[in-house]
């Protein structure tokens, strides 16, 4: 699992910088950009943010204009790696988890998860946007201006890991832990199917109303159980929006920072053995 003055910034201290009130957003493109080696280079931001539960960590961003992509990655308090892909150019999102196991009780070092679902544009602002964002005090911690619903997603497909770069070429590097637990949902692959995606991607699961009738993971029996098995996620702090302003010396309104949001997603989904479900232990 693998598991940001005017002017380009050096390295160690663009690794600093990060976004919030931004006004370079309007500035011209290449003025102030975040840390690459050349004109499109991924740019990496870092910002303190406050989780849910209100501990702090640290968050990553990269934003790759040149692919028109953007990632994130967290690690939460009790050690697991969260991290969010978005695929503008194949209007796909990767969320993939890599959990820590707890030796003690037999589990295995990590599992890793992955789950794909469609990636709709005004989810998070675009990648070039991403690239310019700056903050003003590193030290900061960032809470989230917008607290967005939960979302409940009920994966019923799942991903060749063989075939996923026909899908995203992100996807083989980042689920590359998680190849035999790769989560999609019928409604998407459709989609993506309309859209010129080979069927070669995708493998069928157990649909929705068929894991209604399988027991919990948390409640089933035996270790080799076939169960429903659930994972929650939160992406605690993420530029969701462009502000824009006016002024009477310009005809119209211009960029001149972000509004940053935080989300929850639901994940359920058919794991043929409850050992692949250790940590959806409550009932």
């Amino acid at each position: 699992m693998r598991p940001p003055g005017l002017g380009v910034p050096s390295a160690p201290l663009a690794l600093l910088l990060l976004a919030l009130l931004v006004p370079l957003l309007g500035a011209p493109r290449g003025a102030g950009a975040g840390t690459g080696t050349g004109p499109g280079a991924p740019a990496e931001l870092r910002v303190r943010v406050r989780l849910p539960d209100g501990q702090v960590t640290e968050e990553s961003l990269q934003a790759d204009s040149d692919a028109d992509s953007i990632s994130l990655e967290l690690r939460k308090p009790d050690g697991t790696l969260v991290s969010f892909t978005a695929d503008f150019k194949k209007d796909v999102k990767i969320f993939r988890a890599l959990i820590l196991g707890e030796l003690e009780k037999g589990q295995s070092q990590f599992q890793a998860l992955c789950f794909v679902s469609r990636l709709q544009h005004n989810e998070i602002i675009p990648s070039e946007a991403m690239a310019k964002l700056r903050q003003k005090n590193p030290r900061a911690v960032r809470q989230a201006e917008e607290v967005r619903g939960l979302e409940q997603l009920h994966m019923d497909v799942a991903v060749n890991f063989s075939q996923g770069g026909l899908l995203s070429p992100h996807l083989r590097n980042v689920c590359a832990e998680a190849a035999d637990a790769i989560y999609a949902r019928q409604e998407d692959v459709r989609f993506w199917l309309e859209h010129g995606v080979d069927g070669s991607v995708f493998e069928a699961l157990p649909q929705a109303s068929e894991q209604a009738a399988l027991p919990r993971c948390a409640q089933a029996g035996e270790p080799a159980q076939p169960c429903a098995c659930h994972y929650g996620l939160s992406l605690a702090w993420y530029p969701c929006m462009l502000k824009y302003c006016h002024s009477r010396d310009r005809p119209a309104p211009y960029k001149c920072g972000i509004r940053s949001c935080q989300k929850s997603y639901s994940f359920h989904f058919y794991v043929p053995q409850r050992q692949l479900c250790l940590w959806d232990e409550d009932p």
